[in-house]
């Protein structure tokens, strides 16, 4: 009976914990984008993340580069995401036209970052870069934001003149889905009928004649 009420607890728990929103996207090597000429490894993709702590409404995006970021050379990573009025970008020259947007995060490679007017700091190692933003930043326009879309382009630069050099995804957006509540609950359910299977399998009788 102890153990029951102990798995039952612990199901009622796995109901009330948050869930974690988080997807990874790994992108080719070299796939340059269409007019840009160069060949800066820290301009080129190898991995797109987004994770999303609900008890925390944090989100953290993160990437990994061809090569090490070196804030001596020029560059600045872009990262757009749709909150449900993103509109194509105009990308179709580039061979992305699904690429939409309504927001960006720019993190520049000296570790610098904002959303807008909002200053923040990311952490650079290596060829990875991350950078966590309160979910205050990004207000649904319509999207759960189970819903978000997300999707990263390094550029030379902003402004005129400068060039995207990759996208990730290639030529859409990242949607990291998460559970429905019914879908813990089922989870939850699952868990304590499993503890309970296994508990009474391990009851042995002993009978003495």
């Amino acid at each position: 009976m102890k153990m029951a009420y102990r798995l039952a607890t612990i199901a009622s728990a796995l109901l009330l914990a948050p869930a974690a929103q988080a997807a990874t996207v790994v992108d080719a090597i070299g796939d340059f984008a269409p007019g840009y000429t160069g060949a800066a490894a820290d301009l080129d993709v190898t991995s797109f993340s987004v994770e999303y702590n609900v008890a925390t409404d944090i989100f953290t995006l993160g990437a990994t580069m061809a090569g090490a970021i070196d804030p001596g050379t020029i560059g600045v990573y872009i990262i757009g995401v749709n909150t449900g009025t993103g509109t194509i970008a105009p990308f179709a020259n580039l061979n992305a036209p699904e690429v939409r947007f309504n927001q960006v995060v720019r993190v520049n490679k000296d570790g610098t970052a904002s959303v807008g007017a909002t200053a923040l700091t990311a952490s650079i190692t290596g060829n990875a870069f991350s950078v966590a933003v309160s979910g205050a930043l990004f207000a649904s326009t319509g999207f759960a934001v189970k819903d978000y879309s997300w999707n990263l382009w390094p550029r030379t630069g902003v402004g005129a003149g400068t060039l995207v050099t990759d996208f990730s995804p290639d030529n859409g957006m990242l949607t990291a889905a998460v559970p429905e509540p019914s879908s813990w609950a089922m989870m939850a359910i699952g868990l304590a009928a499993t503890g309970l299977a296994l508990r009474s399998r391990r009851r042995t009788t002993v009978r003495f004649a």
